[in-house]
């Protein structure tokens, strides 16, 4: 199964079944924090929505298409972070992540995305990789814009979540502008 280092003690590996207890688990005690920014919250009840979420996650990487991977701290899942799909015929990407609250600060995520921004380039061969943010959520907003990516711009009431529509910062990197 995929792995790929991080850092030290942390690394990223695709979600298999046997992870849906941990990754529920981390999310549960999470719920509060992640709530503000992320729409599955509340539709993830138990480890089965977790296990449905990992074969997705499945399908796409024997695809070809992308996958959803564990972040994985002192031999603990931390958090989740995945490419949405892989375009082959513009060789693009967009991620996504999420980390537990108790992993937080700890620059588990920046290291993560930057991991997968490298093996987006240099092992998929991609050229642009693309990641959003609600514009008011600071601290994921922090991951690309440490990392050097481009602030491209705003797209407006882009996604609603639990009611209240909320704006999406647009940040991509190139290939050609990665270290």
């Amino acid at each position: 199964m995929f792995t790929y280092p991080i850092e030290g003690d942390a690394y990223l590996k695709i979600l298999e079944h046997l992870d849906a207890e941990p990754v529920y688990a981390l999310l549960h005690e999470s719920r509060a924090y992640l709530r503000e920014w992320l729409p599955f919250v509340d539709g993830t009840k138990g480890p089965d929505d977790v296990r449905n979420f990992i074969d997705g996650g499945l399908k796409q990487f024997a695809a070809g298409d992308g996958f959803h991977a564990g972040i994985w701290y002192q031999g603990n899942i931390a958090g989740v972070i995945g490419f949405h799909y892989f375009n082959r015929q513009n060789l693009s990407t967009s991620i996504g992540y999420w980390l537990g609250e108790k992993y937080q600060g700890k620059g588990l995520m920046t290291k993560a995305v930057s991991a997968m921004v490298d093996y987006a380039f240099n092992v998929e061969g991609l050229n642009r990789v693309e990641i959003r943010c609600a514009t008011d959520n600071h601290k994921s907003r922090a991951i690309p814009e440490r990392l050097g990516f481009t602030l491209e711009g705003c797209l407006r009431d882009n996604e609603c979540l639990y009611g209240r529509f909320v704006d999406h910062i647009v940040y991509s990197i190139l290939k050609k502008e990665w270290n």
